[in-house]
């Protein structure tokens, strides 16, 4: 492990990330509501989790002293291209129709999206054997533009949440049959003690490349190309020196990066 690595996962989690004096301040976009594990504010309103770590690696790589500036995730966009927010570090997938509106870094993670629903009810990720089910996505997300496009034209309920915790309460209290989740959220959450109770995985969608998109990627204005090749260099740097993977496996037990 290098120096670097260790430094990263020994520095305390706060809100702000100082480079070095006189770096260049940049706002950085999360959702506001928690999205463990990437990214959760305890009652102080300090950010911690995989995303937080990994963005406070990269903006020390690029020399940026980084703010994180919370927006709700269904205005993040708007917020970016209206310069309320300098980047978006917020398990935002590179597809293209958000390409139309902003520009992405390189990618950063993946995670294939699957569905997990209630034990009591058989079937699995299917749009067939969803069909007649209410399925929960969150508002704005790949889930959302997945499920209205391959389940609901089967004949599954969609029904849309501001955020994914919500969603989640839901399908907990049998309001609803399932939700769409990537990988890593559904491992967090069929971990947790109401999901291991209530839920299970179904099985993993069927890709959609137009939807699904191309991994995981910084949102960025377009245009701001200074800012992007300071992040592209700084995602590579630390998958590099063997950072990422230092701070990915306080977290994870297998390869979060993906192919």
């Amino acid at each position: 492990m290098t120096s670097l690595a260790m430094a990263v996962i020994a520095t305390s989690l706060t809100v702000a990330v100082a480079s070095a004096a006189g770096a260049e301040q940049v706002r950085v976009g999360f959702a506001a509501e928690p999205y463990p594990p990437f990214s959760s504010p305890d009652a102080s309103g300090n950010w911690s989790g995989w995303e937080v770590d990994f963005m406070k690696a990269m903006c020390e790589a690029a020399k940026l002293d980084c703010v994180i500036t919370p927006v709700a995730w269904d205005g993040i966009i708007p917020a970016l291209t209206g310069g309320k927010i300098d980047m978006i570090v917020g398990s935002m997938t590179i597809t293209k129709e958000r390409q139309k509106s902003i520009d992405f870094s390189d990618k950063y993670y993946s995670a294939p999206p699957g569905i997990v629903g209630t034990k009591d009810l058989k079937f699995d990720a299917t749009p067939e054997s969803l069909a007649g089910k209410v399925i929960g996505v969150q508002l704005g997300s790949i889930h959302y533009a997945y499920a209205h496009k391959h389940f609901e034209a089967a004949g599954a309920t969609v029904r849309d949440y501001p955020t994914q915790d919500e969603a989640n309460n839901d399908l907990f209290a049998g309001r609803i049959d399932a939700t769409e989740l990537d990988r890593i959220a559904i491992s967090t959450l069929l971990n947790s003690e109401q999901g291991s109770a209530c839920c299970e995985l179904k099985g993993m969608v069927k890709f959609d490349p137009d939807v699904l998109g191309e991994g995981v990627g910084v949102g960025l204005r377009m245009g701001d190309e200074e800012l992007k090749s300071k992040v592209n260099a700084a995602i590579a740097e630390i998958r590099k020196n063997g950072t990422y993977e230092a701070l990915s496996k306080r977290y994870f037990d297998f390869d979060i990066f993906g192919g």
